[in-house]
């Protein structure tokens, strides 16, 4: 199957509201009018209702109230807010195909996002935000492929239930791979160049000996972080992701002495999902 193809002509394709337009545009331009941007967000009452419950909610630090879309700005700052509008905006554009628990896929998406955020404050150049956008994103793919070929795509998830290689099924199969159809639909809405990379190479991050994906990195080890968080901590450092915690320049170190937080990154992410 043709990527491109199937999503040019899909009749189904998420659509984004305007203003999270705006944000994703807003990643490239270091003289964004936050105040405008504001003013946009408060004009829709749903996503305002929403994205206030987001920015009280203890994963923002509900310690402070937040009123309205400015305090927000003021209280969270610019790139905490657009990454709630970006949440908000994101969740409601899907409508899950049959079968499909968009529930849990927004929940795993919002862990590894979290765990991603947590990550980067331990790198010295990687925004937390930017990481938990990606984060939140990783996975999107899958759901894409879902609203593209929903038949195919349970099909696949059938196999790799029993023990196959989610990859080599999706290649074979049809032709593409989540990460590649995440990364075409990021680059489709306008995200920048880093965050379609991170969604991209999010299962290899080292592209070439002199070009390792920051941000893929970060995924990497979230999701490993994820699919091991049922471990005990000796066997989650002991079997620790450490060559690319090196190529981030990670203070594992710091990450591992602090492990024990990521237990807590889930609290709040009801309200991310609400």
């Amino acid at each position: 199957m043709d990527l491109s193809h199937l999503i040019s002509n899909a009749q189904n394709m998420p659509n984004i509201p305007k203003i999270v337009q705006e944000l994703i545009e807003s990643f490239s331009n270091d003289n964004v009018n936050s105040e405008q941007l504001a003013e946009k967000v408060s004009k829709d009452q749903a996503m305002t209702a929403k994205v206030l419950r987001m920015a009280n909610s203890a994963k923002y630090g509900g310690h402070r109230q937040v009123g309205s879309v400015n305090d927000a700005i003021v209280l969270l700052g610019f790139n905490a807010l657009r990454t709630l509008v970006l949440a908000s905006g994101l969740t409601g554009a899907f409508k899950p195909p049959e079968g499909f628990d968009i529930q849990e896929f927004w929940k795993k998406s919002f862990s590894i996002a979290s765990l991603s955020k947590w990550l980067a404050k331990h790198t010295h150049d990687i925004d937390g935000e930017v990481a938990f956008t990606c984060g939140m994103l990783h996975d999107v793919g899958g759901l894409l492929t879902h609203i593209l070929v929903n038949e195919q795509a349970q099909e696949i998830d059938r196999v790799v239930a029993k023990g196959a290689d989610r990859i080599e099924m999706e290649s074979s199969r049809l032709g593409f791979t989540y990460p590649e159809a995440g990364a075409e639909l990021a680059n489709r809405w306008r995200f920048p160049e880093e965050i379609v990379d991170g969604i991209r190479h999010q299962l290899q991050p080292t592209v070439s000996e002199d070009d390792y994906k920051s941000l893929a990195g970060i995924v990497f080890i979230a999701n490993y972080l994820y699919e091991n968080r049922e471990q005990d901590t000796e066997t989650l450092i002991n079997n620790f992701p450490s060559d690319h915690a090196a190529a981030l320049n990670m203070d594992k170190v710091a990450v591992i002495d602090n492990i024990e937080e990521i237990n807590e990154l889930d609290s709040g992410i009801e309200a991310l999902l609400g």
